[in-house]
């Protein structure tokens, strides 16, 4: 049986050895791209062609840098004779079919999400076009005199956030089975395989790791907030949003490293476990 608690304890042994591979990868791949996209985003004028192209642009190389980063830090946890180079050249190499999967995942999801908003945009009489980002708000408008269609959202809403919980429980395992048995759409039913029977068990780390990282991220960000508020006065207060956000994407930026950690030595101790006699 594999346990958590053995995971953890190798994930640790190897932060404890690897930190100074693992750190640049991160800074490279997930911080930067980051910090440079949120600063285009803060000191740019939205609503033109050109904050909307140069944006798009920017959140794709942030994402496929995410991936190359998390991919290389996989190959890094994995196999202790993997050094920094290696695992740069295994993650370009797969980070293509890992970019290709998590697009054709989070089309999927997207889809899913239409049924809700066509309801509540029929039941109002409204012309069926709409924003992904509006849900929330046609939701509350819809409320008061569309009771149904509303009560169908909110119910559906709520199924859908449990069954993409369990989900992505059971893909967890995706980036190191797309690295390391160089599989492409195969990896969504591998994964699901190499995980049966740790669902919960899974899920379960997922909400504390959640709850921890959206804690630390609030905290590091209103603390630094403040501090670069009272410093740079009422007319920095676009600088201290900015600034107060990289501290934020820091620790998302190391919860991310060790996320991608944690998978990888869970995929070890699956793969151990399902070799052993």
């Amino acid at each position: 049986m594999v346990k958590m608690g053995t995971v953890w304890d190798r994930t640790v042994e190897v932060l404890n050895g690897r930190t100074g591979m693992i750190a640049p990868i991160a800074v490279l791949g997930i911080l930067l791209p980051s910090v440079v996209r949120d600063g285009f985003v803060a000191f740019s004028a939205p609503g033109t062609v050109t904050f909307a192209l140069v944006g798009g642009v920017l959140t794709i190389v942030a994402l496929v840098a995410m991936i190359w980063a998390q991919l290389a830090i996989v190959a890094i946890a994995t196999d202790p004779a993997t050094d920094a180079p290696a695992a740069r050249r295994q993650a370009s190499a797969r980070v293509w079919p890992a970019l290709g999967i998590t697009v054709i995942l989070m089309i999927v999801a997207l889809l899913f999400v239409v049924p809700p908003i066509v309801v509540l945009m029929s039941s109002s009489g409204t012309v069926p076009y709409v924003r992904f980002s509006a849900v929330g708000s046609a939701m509350l408008r819809a409320a008061p005199t569309q009771g149904g269609a509303a009560q169908f959202a909110i119910v559906y809403f709520l199924a859908f956030t449990l069954a993409l919980l369990w989900i992505s429980a059971r893909l967890v395992l995706l980036n190191p089975v797309v690295l390391n048995e160089r599989l492409g759409l195969g990896a969504i039913r591998r994964s699901v395989r190499l995980t049966k029977g740790l669902t919960w068990r899974i899920i379960g780390v997922m909400i504390l790791f959640a709850i921890v990282m959206l804690v630390s991220t609030w905290a590091a960000q209103a603390v630094t907030g403040i501090l670069f508020r009272l410093a740079l006065g009422a007319d920095g207060v676009a600088t201290a949003t900015f600034l107060s956000g990289i501290a934020a994407t820091i620790v998302t930026t190391a919860f991310t490293a060790l996320a991608a950690v944690f998978t990888a030595q869970l995929y070890v101790a699956v793969r151990e476990k399902s070799v052993t006699p």
